[in-house]
């Protein structure tokens, strides 16, 4: 079996299957689809034993992450082509990346030539996205907890604020009362995040419309409706509405009825004010992302074509969209590759030993039904290694007997120097590097192999140091708790 062909660690309820994510549309869809995700393989396939070759990859350097320059550019153009079709000429349509998904800012830069705009929902992540260049006018914060001063920081850049409780909205009633104090008056969009309660999906921790989410005014909720609606009413600087009903293990349908909830309640708060209050819905993202094949189902377009069939008001013309979508634009354009150390047997069981674990995919390790992913195999060139599938153990490098990668895993039989490839990482995977053993974050390399044996690599996060790793662990103050 070699690179191409692997297959993921095991089925659970974050695969995505179905209509939480995988199967392409049929026909012509599904033929480009299938040309997409060989041209991924390939590109994939090469810069592999292109970072072995320049050294990127190999004893001293075991562990890599690379990131799929071409890869990415196609996923934003293909989002805004998808709500392009939907949608009249002239249509606002702000597509905001969740930087939480990949927090590096030269993949926001990337994102930002590509038209993509950021939602941040953090003073670090703004920091990144201003780093990068993004516009405040096509950056929106997004946070259960803002503090006064994140508050006062985004209404003074004009970065977007979706509210997120009563208490928030009285903070930020106090900063629009000054507004006229300061030369540039009120630049911000503002609205308020609501939560539809219209149910789960497979995975809990990621699904942000239950009946007792977190997140947003539970619309359901006693005298939660109409409290919205006169806050709306009282506040005509309230032009958005925003919500989110979750991400990965969330079913197509059940997103596009939380968007369907929330514009309803748009022309509620419209007709009660009568006129266009409200102008701009902000549908949020979490379009799932296939883990299982190469395949990258469910595409932007399947959801933009459902959006409309749904709540087709929502696209006539009166109302401006904004997008939150993350883990599905830069999934599938990420992998992590470890140089097998060690290949040893225990209970008669191959068992590679990597430098690629629960420092790097966290999720994976800790819930692998839920969060499988696909592993390859490639020998100690860098090339997809051949040979009859034996099942074997991928491990990681930490010190607990969970550290594991895969279990059972059909792949030819891994050898000292042999490379693995953790595929579909580019999303909350090694930009969220867990400190476990102190374990350095590894280098990033964005790549581009568009020619034959052409591979250009660029330097998007240098390793980490064992010296930058004693200095963030108090390594400046030895003696504190000791005089």
């Amino acid at each position: 079996m070699g690179a191409d062909t692997s297959r993921g660690t095991g089925t659970g309820t974050g695969t995505g299957t179905g209509d939480d994510g995988g199967a392409p549309e049929a026909g012509h869809g599904e033929h480009d689809e299938r040309a997409a995700g060989a041209g991924r393989a390939a590109r994939r396939n090469a810069a592999v034993r292109a970072a072995v070759a320049q050294g990127l990859l190999g004893p001293a350097h075991p562990l890599v992450a690379l990131l799929d320059v071409t890869g990415i550019r196609e996923s934003a153009a293909e989002l805004r082509e998808a709500f392009a079709a939907v949608t009249p000429s002239g249509t606002p349509v702000l597509h905001a990346f969740a930087v939480k998904a990949t927090p590096l800012v030269p993949v926001l830069r990337l994102l930002r030539a590509e038209g993509i705009g950021a939602e941040v929902a953090s003073p670090g992540e703004l920091a990144l996205a201003r780093a990068a260049g993004v516009p405040p006018a096509r950056t929106v914060l997004d946070s259960p907890a803002k503090t006064p001063a994140e508050l006062r920081e985004a209404l003074a850049l004009g970065v977007a604020v979706n509210a997120d409780n009563p208490q928030e909205l009285a903070r930020i009633d106090a900063l629009v009362a000054d507004a006229p104090k300061r030369p540039t008056g009120l630049r911000s969009a503002l609205g308020i995040r609501v939560n539809p309660q219209v149910g789960g999906g497979t995975i809990e921790a990621l699904s942000t419309a239950t009946t007792t989410s977190k997140f947003g005014v539970a619309l359901r909720d006693e005298g939660a409706r109409e409290w919205v609606v006169r806050t709306y009413l009282d506040r005509p600087w309230l032009t958005r509405l925003h919500t989110h009903t979750g991400s990965q293990g969330v079913a197509l349908p059940l997103m596009a009825r939380g968007v369907a909830q929330t514009y309803a309640l748009a022309e509620e708060i419209n007709r009660r004010a009568g006129r266009q209050q409200v102008d701009t819905v902000d549908i949020g993202g979490g379009l799932p992302v296939n883990f299982t094949s190469e395949a990258a189902g469910p595409t932007y377009a399947r959801y933009a074509r459902l959006l409309k069939e749904t709540v087709p008001g929502l696209f006539d013309g009166r109302y401006g969209l904004v997008t939150e979508f993350g883990r599905s634009l830069l999934a599938k354009h990420g992998t992590v590759v470890a140089r097998v150390e060690y290949a040893k047997s225990a209970g008669g069981r191959p068992v590679a030993v990597t430098h690629a674990g629960v420092q790097v995919v966290t999720r994976t390790v800790y819930a692998p039904g839920a969060w499988p992913l696909r592993i390859a195999s490639y020998d100690a060139e860098g090339r997809p290694k051949e040979g009859p599938a034996v099942a074997q153990d991928v491990a990681g490098p930490a010190c607990f007997a969970g550290d594991l990668l895969a279990r059972g895993q059909p792949l030819p039989l891994l050898e000292q120097g042999d490379h693995v490839a953790v595929l579909d990482t580019g999303a909350y995977c090694f930009a969220h590097h867990y400190g476990y053993n102190s374990l350095p974050r590894p280098a990033v390399h964005g790549f581009t192999a568009d020619s034959p044996g052409q591979v250009a690599f660029a330097l998007v996060r240098p390793a980490q140091t064992v010296e930058e790793i004693v200095a963030e662990s108090g390594g400046a103050h030895p003696d504190a708790l000791t005089t």
